[in-house]
């Protein structure tokens, strides 16, 4: 039987200096105003289980590649009650630097990934700059050894991971991107994860910079309005505004956490049109 799930959007770093156009594969207007992206994480539990939806990357990566974050993944997860040592299920939406460190902060865990993510990010695609830069050779090692711990789980396009969560893939951004869906008390909700970085990417079929595959992108954003049960239960994996539209986690914490389970106080369709 299907399970219901709260679902927690924690943010741990910022990237407060990016502009309009470093957001966008295209020319768009107001392309030298700032657009701020946000780093996140999510947990998604119930009285059963806590599972983690990517694991950010750590002060080291910050530094190398001139990005703030406010404190460790873990850090945030022990302010919701939840001890990274102890989980036993992470899902890896795809490898890139910011979703993908911090892995050994997680022993116990079994990771979920898309068979062709590991493919990608261990394939030819690497030798090429665009590709390769997104990525970091020793998060991607790291997962390497878990396998060899057998401790991955390869998924190939959609996948269960428990009762009222799965996987699917949605290729564009990278070659295995995948986005999760989570029963919860207001329906299915998709955390596209960087299928989609803003909300702005997926409502005007505009892809982010970082893209992959533009055909399979656009695809990936029809597959979110099966998936979903409207507009307003799909959540981006960079965008400020989630902290704005739904409510906080826990009042110490502010809006770096909030409640994506629970309805957000503006529609979508009221600020796109």
């Amino acid at each position: 039987m299907e399970e219901v799930y709260e679902i927690h959007a924690m943010r741990y770093g910022s990237n407060e200096g990016r502009t309009r156009q470093e957001n966008f594969l295209e020319k768009v207007d107001d392309h030298d105003s700032v657009m701020p992206l946000d780093y996140y994480i999510w947990l998604i539990r119930n009285e059963n289980r806590s599972i983690v939806v990517d694991t950010g990357f750590d002060h080291k990566e910050a530094t190398k590649r001139g990005r703030s974050i406010m404190m460790l993944p873990s850090e945030r997860l022990s302010q919701l009650g939840v001890n990274a040592w102890e989980v036993e299920d992470v899902i890896i939406t795809h490898l890139h630097y910011d979703h993908a460190g911090t892995l050994q902060d997680f022993p116990k865990a079994r990771f979920h990934i898309q068979e062709t993510e590991m493919q990608f990010a261990t394939g030819p695609w690497m030798l090429e700059d665009r590709e390769r830069f997104a990525y970091s050779a020793e998060h991607v090692a790291e997962l390497i050894h878990c396998l060899f711990s057998q401790r991955v789980r390869f998924h190939q396009q959609d996948g269960e991971v428990a009762p009222g969560i799965t996987v699917h893939r949605m290729p564009g951004h990278t070659m295995g991107m995948q986005s999760v869906r989570v029963r919860t008390r207001r329906g299915w909700v998709l955390l596209a994860s960087d299928a989609s970085h803003y909300y702005e990417h997926w409502v005007r079929r505009i892809p982010f910079s970082i893209c992959w595959s533009r055909e399979d992108l656009v695809s990936s954003y029809i597959e979110f309005e099966k998936l979903s049960e409207s507009q307003d239960h799909v959540v981006p994996g960079h965008d400020p505004m989630v902290r704005q539209l739904y409510p906080v986690s826990l009042d110490f914490a502010g809006n770096e956490a909030v409640r994506l389970d629970l309805e957000p106080n503006q529609s979508l369709q009221d600020i796109f049109g």
